[in-house]
């Protein structure tokens, strides 16, 4: 018995001997080696940082002319945390503020209550102990001013309410629909872009830009927040201050935009949409055009900075201050109402069209098959391809490359488009078919973006062989199912048994539609435009560029934003020049003749009017001048317009008779020359 009883004392010592080793070996390890770590973590929560936002930069166009700016506004704002002090929790001063600002006090709770732990917005994204600005009243709102200010002459009543002037982000021009696109408007940053560190020094309450330069340039611009760090106790009382970190502004982005140019370019594009939907569309019937979107692009022929970009329909950044609502957002982005939101310069593309025609003539004596100085027939229809018509059916004779652009006859670049189609082997294709015209439109940057400095540019696309095999990958299953389907009537059955069996094939039809800017070819304004200043410049493509240079907060330097040069066209300078002369004769003798009598300024260009399925043609003029010493380049489009000729040529002219100051208004850019200087800070040419 004594020995059982000594076993099982021996087992209860070492029970609470092991015990007392774990016990003491995880207190050395939280206390010798992770002690700093909790101290650190237990530190951390003692201090929390208010934010002092940052000055946003200034937008201002390449003369200086301010375009986003920072008003002064008298904002209301509510500390959460001083207000949870108060025996009700803050109720009862809600409820005398909502009756000050016309707000439902449980609004206003709501808007100060932090986001986070199932709370949905509207909510605070802020740190909890810095105020939230609940209203806004503009500095000259004198009635709401005065009203306000109560806040101040009652400060008992108002506890963790204060009143102060602050910045606020606003569009200058008096129309603020103006060049919107390009300057994009802010939102609150997310909290998956936080966690990625997409926008490098934002914090949870911080706006960022969304859309055009306020989004490229948001980090040069945005400027770096100050922050107060205060020490807290464990209920949140502030007891002392550890850090102050002031605020650094944001640099002045100077356009290359000039404002001037670009309200030109606003104003002849909304009366070419106008003029538009007064002519009846061709073969409608006696419908009218319905013109329900279109695109202006200005650009210097030898730098590729952009002088201005309008876009119609165009929308009120506005409307995103404080977030806008989903109807609003809903209608921003509804095609059937143009889709105001969408940037047709930079974020559409469209089948160019008769525009295009340079890229195959270029393509078509470069390739050594067509003599520059050959004759072509061009007759009406075209027998190899089924009878594919000109253009409303018209038979020149036989003609040379020049007359072909002048006149635009499509039957040319067919005779172009099948005999190299063939050439390459036709629907058995050689192992490495040549494709002159597709290879010389990638050798112009088109089925790639730009480069351009706003973001969410559309690439574009150039209709290849290999743009084809991955198309039919992904649609071949859908069409083998079409095939099959007893629903559809028998044209579409075997429509979609062609496509299942080798939709990856390039035919006779897609490489002669292409070859006239059609078929599956797609271009944005801005695209053909960095084509036509290539044509233009001598062979130099450029990638465009909208802004001219960063300023310091107190203007003492710049950082310039140079323009880039992606590479050299493929083409010999005498077929250049070629093409130079035919372009310049088109507005003299050609399609553009009627558009641009008696203009004094020589403009060289290309009109183009594309055929959409199921909707009416697409206008295009593209363009550059003076035809003898290129400046300024300039493309303009209309959807569902009708003719290059009747809407987008004119709408063009108007630009040019704006820059160089032809018509009653004295010129906006002598010479159609940017200047030189920058704003306060002389020549960075």
């Amino acid at each position: 018995m004594p020995d059982r009883s000594a076993r099982r004392l021996l087992v209860l010592r070492v029970l609470v001997l092991s015990m007392l080793v774990t016990l003491l070996g995880r207190l050395a390890y939280l206390q010798v080696w992770t002690g700093e770590e909790y101290v650190q973590a237990a530190s951390s929560n003692r201090v929390r940082d208010v934010v002092t936002p940052a000055a946003r930069g200034d937008v201002v166009d390449v003369t200086g002319v301010p375009l986003v700016r920072n008003r002064t506004a008298l904002v209301v704002s509510v500390n959460r945390a001083l207000l949870r002090r108060e025996p009700d929790r803050g109720a009862a001063v809600l409820d005398r503020l909502s009756g000050l600002l016309d707000r439902p006090a449980e609004e206003l709770a709501q808007v100060i209550t932090p986001c986070g732990g199932g709370v949905e917005p509207p909510c605070w994204r802020g740190s909890p102990y810095q105020p939230v600005p609940v209203a806004e009243f503009a500095a000259s709102d004198a009635a709401g001013v005065r009203r306000v200010l109560a806040v101040e002459e009652r400060r008992e009543d108002y506890p963790g309410v204060s009143v102060d002037f602050r910045a606020v982000r606003e569009h200058a021009a008096a129309d603020p629909t103006s060049a919107a696109h390009v300057l994009g408007y802010l939102g609150p940053v997310s909290a998956e872009e936080l966690e990625a560190g997409t926008h490098d020094g934002a914090r949870r309450d911080s706006l960022v830009g969304r859309t055009g330069v306020e989004a490229s340039y948001d980090a040069a611009l945005r400027g770096r927040d100050g922050v107060e760090q205060l020490e807290v106790d464990h209920v949140g009382a502030v007891t002392g201050r550890r850090e102050v970190t002031p605020p650094q502004p944001g640099q002045t982005l100077v356009l290359s935009l000039h404002a001037g140019v670009q309200a030109a370019a606003e104003g002849a594009l909304q009366r070419g949409v106008e003029r538009a939907r007064a002519i009846p569309a061709r073969g409608g019937g006696g419908e009218l055009l319905r013109a329900d979107s279109g695109a202006v692009v200005v650009m210097e022929a030898r730098t590729g900075r952009l002088v201005a970009l309008a876009s119609y329909p165009s929308y009120d950044p506005g409307l995103f201050v404080g977030g806008a609502s989903p109807a609003q957002y809903a209608a921003l982005v509804d095609e059937a109402r143009g889709a105001p939101l969408v940037s047709r310069p930079v974020q559409s593309a469209f089948a160019p069209a008769s525009t295009f025609k340079v890229v195959s003539t270029l393509a078509a004596v470069q390739s050594g098959d067509y003599p520059l100085t050959g004759q072509y027939p061009c007759p009406g229809t075209y027998a190899p391809l089924g009878g594919k018509r000109n253009f409303e059916s018209a038979d020149l004779g036989t003609i040379d490359l020049r007359t072909a652009l002048v006149q635009s006859c499509d039957t040319v670049f067919y005779k172009f488009a099948y005999e190299q189609w063939l050439a390459d082997g036709g629907l058995n294709p050689v192992e490495q078919p040549r494709d002159p015209v597709l290879r010389m439109a990638q050798g112009f940057g088109l089925g790639t973006p730009t480069g351009v400095d706003l973001p969410s540019e559309r690439r574009g696309t150039v209709p290849d062989r290999e743009h084809l095999r991955a198309r039919w990958e992904d649609q071949r299953e859908n069409s083998c199912a079409g095939a099959a389907n007893p629903a559809h009537d028998e044209a579409r059955r075997r429509a979609n048994q062609e496509f299942c069996d080798d939709g990856w094939r390039l035919r006779a039809g897609d490489a002669a539609n292409v070859a006239i800017g059609q078929g599956d070819l797609l271009v944005t304004p801005l695209q053909l435009a960095t084509v036509y200043a290539a044509i233009a410049n001598g062979g130099t493509l450029l990638s465009p560029r909208i802004g001219r240079a960063l300023l310091s907060p107190d203007g003492s330097w710049a950082t310039d934003v140079e323009p880039e040069v992606r590479g050299t066209v493929p083409v010999d300078p005498e077929v250049l020049a070629y093409v130079r002369d035919a372009l310049a004769a088109v507005t003299t003798e050609g399609t553009a003749a009627g558009a641009f009598a008696g203009l004094p300024l020589h403009v060289a260009g290309k009109t183009g009017t594309a055929e959409v399925a199921g909707k009416q043609d697409t206008s295009w003029f593209a363009s550059y001048a003076p035809a003898d010493d290129p400046q300024l380049v300039v493309v303009g489009m209309v959807t569902q317009g009708g003719t290059g000729g009747s809407v987008a040529a004119p709408m063009v002219r108007e630009v040019y008779e704006a820059v160089w100051g032809l018509s009653d208004e004295p010129a906006l850019l002598p010479e159609g020359r940017l200047p030189a200087d920058l704003p306060g800070l002389g020549s960075r040419r």
